[in-house]
């Protein structure tokens, strides 16, 4: 027994942890689960990824590598082996719980699929029998596992987890140790680096089995990190060291288009960010001013045609060509007034009446778009054939539409145009910060949560909400203007509610929700699923948009507030979470006493 001391002062003791037979069991079907990583799932090597080999994992067989490896860590931390104790800081055998159910839901997913593929069971080789049967054994294992840790080591009381009632709580771990600075930096270089090849990895899958899997194990062992204090403790690093986050961030994106071979994929990452920029401009007018707008898609199209009538296209009516830096002013500034000449008689209105406005702008921006075609009205648009050969741009003598070669790495046309809208995204993000932090941005969350006491307080409710929308309708222009040199050709079925695919008004709507309102990180991770998530679900044809929609509904349920939400809404929507002893009544009725 060994006891920890503060300032001289002994404290509660921390008691040795006895290695139990259900931490075995977890601990042995991690151990199978990787091994059986190494043997043959399957006969043939029909099924995507070829998982025949032996020796050597193939496709899902990596997943449910990883996971079982993560399980194994995790489970080895809150046991307290000295080595690994930083990697479960609050010590909680929950995230344990989290990675073994994402390593079993994987691995039998594969199995599911090979069977459902390859017509039965009977295509399942030894290797995939056992890392079927050691990922229960794992799970299993968990559930016996004391999922808190009593603070006064007691052992005393029990959990419950879907419903189960579990083992008691266990004893407390000693503190996690403070870490020198310079090992701090050298972890968040790390996270940013484990984050890119995880993205990489997920826009590279090849086939739909795989990126599902990769879905799958992604969301449990994201909750996992979570539960056992990993995140919260790399969160609370990158605030320390603000600096060091911002350049390895910025450098993790910018290192994207080195680790293709091809244009193939980038080309995805690239759309990626003109999606995630979009939100983000649309975060400004939902997740801080509280304005439900259905038609913000408009205003990418503004951007996009106000750019391609001055690049230099054959079929522009304008025939100029302005240089890049005046083509994205023109699109900035078009997109501007347009957001004061729809905002200024529309945002008197308030809730659905304004969100039933914004769907009609948008309508009429497409129908309007349609009809300049010289026919039904003066030829600008050219109808629904669109603005097309647009040029590539030229910045300072660099064509972006050819190859260029960087550090020995070849560059094609969409690695130049994503490293370009990555300097776009990273300004936009900056408008976003300093927007939100500032004077306004306080008055938007005030008139967000309540207009009518804001406007009590002196706040111009009108005023600043025209502001918003103008400013929201000035980041979305800018996001239009390449989106036009990208895809060489503007046409009105771009810019729909939601008969495209993304971006459009209602999928750059659910990038907000899902993804996290009035933050930055929440609209761009939801930006990337939101697009990621039909793109490769293209093999379940007529079910895609089925598995779609339950993936979203799956998802509300489990996080109402968004994937990653600020501490407001997370407050709003977990205050039954709240104990009783800090809630401000209970406060008040101590002072009181």
């Amino acid at each position: 027994m060994s006891s920890t001391t503060t300032g001289g002062t002994e404290t509660t003791p921390v008691l040795p942890i006895p290695l139990t037979a259900t931490r075995v069991l977890v601990l042995a079907g991690a151990v199978g689960t990787i091994a059986s990583g190494f043997l043959s799932w399957t006969w043939t090597a029909d099924f995507p990824g070829d998982l025949t080999v032996t020796g050597y994992p193939g496709g899902l067989q990596w997943l449910t590598l990883t996971g079982a490896l993560v399980t194994l860590v995790l489970a080895l931390a809150s046991h307290g082996v000295p080595g690994l104790r930083w990697t479960s800081p609050s010590g909680s055998n929950n995230g344990v719980l989290h990675a073994a159910l994402g390593t079993a839901v994987t691995t039998w997913f594969t199995l599911i699929a090979i069977s459902a593929e390859l017509g039965g069971l009977a295509n399942l080789e030894p290797g995939g029998w056992i890392a079927g049967a050691t990922s229960l054994l794992a799970l299993l294992g968990t559930l016996g596992l004391p999922l808190d840790r009593h603070p006064r080591g007691t052992g005393q009381g029990a959990t419950r987890y879907l419903g189960l009632r579990l083992a008691k709580v266990d004893r407390p771990l000693p503190a996690v140790r403070e870490l020198p600075s310079w090992v701090e930096v050298l972890l968040i270089v790390a996270a940013f680096a484990v984050g890119l090849y995880a993205i990489t990895y997920g826009i590279d899958t090849d086939y739909g089995e795989l990126f599902t899997g990769y879905l799958l194990l992604a969301g449990f062992t994201v909750a996992a990190l979570t539960r056992s204090g990993l995140i919260a403790r790399l969160r609370a690093l990158t605030v320390k060291h603000r600096a060091v986050t911002t350049s390895a961030a910025f450098a993790a994106a910018a290192g994207f288009p080195f680790t293709q071979t091809s244009d193939q994929y980038t080309s995805v990452a690239t759309n990626i960010l003109i999606f995630a920029t979009v939100a983000l401009g649309l975060n400004i007018v939902v997740g801080l001013a509280g304005l439900l707008d259905l038609g913000y898609v408009a205003f990418l199209g503004v951007g996009a045609y106000a750019a391609a009538l001055v690049s230099g296209s054959p079929a522009s009516p304008i025939h100029v060509q302005f240089p890049f830096w005046a083509a994205m002013l023109t699109g900035a500034a078009v997109s501007i007034v347009f957001g004061v000449l729809i905002g200024a008689p529309t945002l008197r209105l308030r809730g659905d009446y304004l969100a039933i406005v914004t769907l009609g702008f948008g309508e009429i921006f497409r129908i309007t778009m349609n009809n300049l075609n010289g026919t039904t009205g003066p030829k600008v648009t050219n109808g629904s054939n669109g603005i097309p050969r647009i040029p590539d741009l030229q910045i300072l003598g660099f064509n972006l539409g050819e190859k260029h070669t960087v550090g020995g790495i070849e560059l094609g046309r969409f690695s130049n145009y994503y490293l370009l809208m990555l300097l776009v995204t990273a300004f936009v993000v900056l408008v976003f910060a300093r927007v939100g932090n500032s004077r306004i941005g306080r008055a938007w969350v005030a008139i967000r949560e309540d207009e009518t006491a804001a406007e009590a307080m002196g706040i111009n409710g009108f005023r600043l909400k025209l502001l918003a929308f103008a400013l929201g309708a000035c980041l979305a222009g800018l996001a239009g203007t390449v989106q036009a040199h990208v895809s060489y050709t503007v046409t009105p079925d771009q810019y729909t509610f939601a008969e495209a695919l993304p971006p459009n008004s209602a999928f750059l709507l659910a990038a907000v929700i899902l993804g996290g309102m009035g933050t930055i990180s929440g609209p761009l991770l939801g930006a990337t699923l939101l697009f990621l998530i039909p793109k490769k679900l293209e093999f379940l044809s007529d079910y895609q948009l089925l598995a779609f929609g339950i993936a979203l509904i799956v998802l509300m349920r489990v996080r109402p507030e968004g994937m990653i939400a600020n501490r407001r809404r997370q407050l709003e929507f977990h205050e039954a979470d709240i104990p009783a002893q800090a809630s401000p009544g209970a406060l008040l009725t101590k002072a009181g006493a």
